[in-house]
């Protein structure tokens, strides 16, 4: 019988998503610990943008790694 929906291909993609999630925020937690100041209250607190814009850029790049590592 032809399935419209895959129920293993949906299964691995939740499983490899919420992996690749887990990876992104270990490795923010990972830099979080590694630089002098405490990111998350410079871009809350203090509304760095400068360093908004840096976290958003290590983000995408950690994601885009992710990704093309379980594609």
């Amino acid at each position: 019988m032809n399935e419209l929906i895959n129920l293993h291909a949906v299964v691995g993609s939740l499983i490899y998503s919420f992996l690749g999630i887990l990876i992104l925020v270990i490795s923010f937690v990972i830099i979080e610990k590694i630089t002098i100041l405490n990111l998350w209250k410079e871009i809350s607190e203090r509304q760095n943008m400068a360093l908004a814009v840096m976290a958003t850029g290590f983000m995408l790049a950690i994601a885009i790694i992710i990704a093309s590592a379980i594609h």
